[in-house]
């Protein structure tokens, strides 16, 4: 061989040895970033068999976004812009303290002309009555500049989510006040790590004719899932925060009601899993499926599949939750009843509801036939739970003390998609340490 040959060759191996050094660095970098984005809490995705949004094609929320698609924001505009970039190519937007959605009060959204001291007089029971509803009063009444007003603030405190999008808290104090996500006829989301205040509804609607001394009416939910598909809700914290129901004035004879729920999932959703939420101090608090009528029932049956696992459920009154038409597994929650607690789980129309493996504290003079509310003929499997430390079928004893509403047992179905199970006497301690936002890990 010559000089020149072997040189050659020399060089070539050393090429070769370059390029392999340089893929494995290459290789290497790539598992590393992996490894960041597994560690990230932003990318993370729904795991396996955890609850019904793992069903079918998963829930990765915005965990593929580049890092044009990942968002800081701080405000309630940054927040609507960010929404808005790129349409529902995936992202990431990181929520950093508290945004608060209505940060000029309520003045700023009424429109000229509406006084509620003059809606009062013009509505007044013993003016008005009882008989006839507010429907037709016309634009320039009280009732019409407080529908004027209301539209208002329903257009600038609603926010639509986008597919594929993942929003997070950063940190210990993130989320939002007075905002309601609307999550509607959209797939893949992931909301983690946000405290919610429950939205204040400015402008509560008076019906008269809604019971026998009439009511007050409002609007906004925390969050609505409309229609949407595979949305993973973690690591939240719901609360009404400084304005509980407690403090609410009264008018007309009834609690002048500024709040709706804090979590709907409606209209045909399905795929949807609940997991390590505090759910506080509130009265109507999640609703599934939101009529009996048959207009929405063609869209919802076969729907709202939806699966809540290690949530504190604390200081509620009724709605933990309501359930129409669907297969709702809810194992390893812990409920913890206050004074004016009514129920825990309402069955009603065609809904097939599990529930396992829960943990329920109730005040003394609070019987456990009070945690399950039939509103229609529904069947239920309810099996391993726990009554403050002792095990109770919770049908038997609805059943025993409240035998004109009689349930039937066995929901039909075998829940499939969980995780870890505990057993229904370590879930209060499990839950109270994990629970919420602020504490994701």
């Amino acid at each position: 061989m010559t000089t020149q040959t072997w040189h050659g060759h020399a060089m070539k191996r050393a090429a070769v040895l370059a390029g392999c050094t340089a893929l494995v660095l290459s290789l290497a970098g790539t598992t590393a970033q992996a490894r960041d984005d597994v560690r990230d809490p932003a990318r993370q995705t729904l795991p396996a068999k955890d609850g019904w949004a793992s069903h079918g094609t998963g829930t990765t929320g915005g965990a593929a976004a580049v890092a044009e698609h990942v968002y800081t924001v701080t405000t309630w505009a940054q927040f609507k812009a960010a929404l808005a970039a790129g349409g529902s190519a995936p992202k990431i937007i990181k929520v950093k303290g508290t945004i608060d959605a209505v940060a000029d009060g309520c003045d700023a959204f009424a429109v000229p002309g509406y006084d509620f001291d003059a809606y009062l007089a013009a509505y007044a029971p013993e003016k008005w009555g009882l008989d006839t509803d507010l429907s037709a009063e016309p634009d320039d009444s009280p009732e019409g500049l407080r529908r004027a007003s209301a539209a208002r603030q329903d257009q600038a405190i609603k926010a639509n989510i986008p597919s594929n999008t993942t929003i997070i808290g950063v940190g210990r104090g993130a989320g939002f006040k007075g905002a309601s996500l609307q999550i509607k006829d959209v797939d893949n989301v992931i909301v983690r790590n946000l405290t919610f205040e429950s939205p204040l509804d400015c402008f509560p609607q008076w019906d008269p004719t809604d019971g026998s001394k009439g009511n007050w009416n409002s609007a906004y939910d925390s969050a609505v899932v409309y229609g949407s598909t595979h949305v993973w809700l973690d690591h939240n914290t719901f609360t009404d925060g400084a304005h509980p129901d407690s403090a609410a004035p009264v008018h007309f004879g009834m609690l002048y009601q500024q709040h709706d729920g804090q979590l709907d999932i409606v209209r045909g959703a399905d795929y949807v899993t609940a997991s390590w939420n505090v759910f506080a101090d509130h009265d109507k608090t999640i609703l599934i499926g939101n009529s009996d009528s048959e207009s929405t029932a063609a869209g919802d049956r076969g729907h709202l599949k939806v699966t809540f696992h290690h949530n504190l459920f604390e200081n509620l009154v009724e709605r933990a939750p309501r359930i129409r038409f669907g297969q709702v597994d809810s194992y390893n929650n812990h409920f913890v009843a206050g004074e004016s607690y009514s129920y825990s789980f309402g069955i009603g129309k065609e809904s097939r509801l599990v529930a396992e493996h829960n943990a329920f504290t109730l005040p003394g003079g609070i019987s456990p036939a009070k945690i399950l509310k039939k509103w229609s003929e529904a069947p239920v499997t309810a099996a391993h739970n726990r009554v403050n430390g002792r095990p109770v079928d919770l049908i038997a004893v609805h059943n025993a003390e409240i035998p004109a509403e009689t349930l039937q047992p066995g929901a039909g179905w075998t829940p499939t998609l969980r995780t870890q199970v505990h057993p229904a006497r370590s879930v209060p301690a499990i839950v109270g340490h994990h629970a919420g936002a602020g504490r994701l890990r």
